[in-house]
């Protein structure tokens, strides 16, 4: 039985499971959020703003802001004062990341914040260095 090198290498390939990502380089993070009697925790929290390259803080305010609750860092998770659905933390979430990260000019995620005046800032694109004000 002498198989060839590239018969071979055919076979690991049809073998190999394939890769089930949508093939962008950036994908959009999603909220773990469960609901504990009158709370909402969303596990991954932290993973989210790692992700996102994003403060905590900015991220939990814009959250407890959007939600209108109080909101709190606990570790890892980020506790809401209230029952909030899966579908509209997500929905809330993809906000801050149209508002927050991507680019309004080339549509990228590799963007920066810069605190441009007291209460102002900008979103600084790292890709085709646009600047636009952040809309609170």
């Amino acid at each position: 039985m002498s198989l060839t090198y590239e018969k071979l290498l055919d076979r690991v390939y049809a073998q190999t499971p394939k890769k089930a990502t949508s093939g962008e380089r950036f994908e959009r993070p999603i909220a773990e959020s469960t609901i504990q009697g009158p709370k909402t925790y969303i596990s991954n929290f932290e993973d989210i703003a790692t992700k996102l390259r994003r403060d905590k803080k900015l991220l939990a305010k814009f959250f407890a802001k959007e939600l209108a609750t109080p909101s709190a860092i606990e570790g890892k998770r980020l506790l809401l004062n209230a029952k909030i659905n899966y579908r509209i933390v997500n929905e809330k979430l993809t906000n801050f990341i149209n508002a927050y990260v991507i680019c309004k000019e080339c549509g990228k995620p590799d963007t920066h914040l810069e605190q441009t005046g007291r209460d102002q800032l900008t979103l600084v694109c790292e890709s085709c260095g646009a600047k636009a004000p952040v809309i609170r």
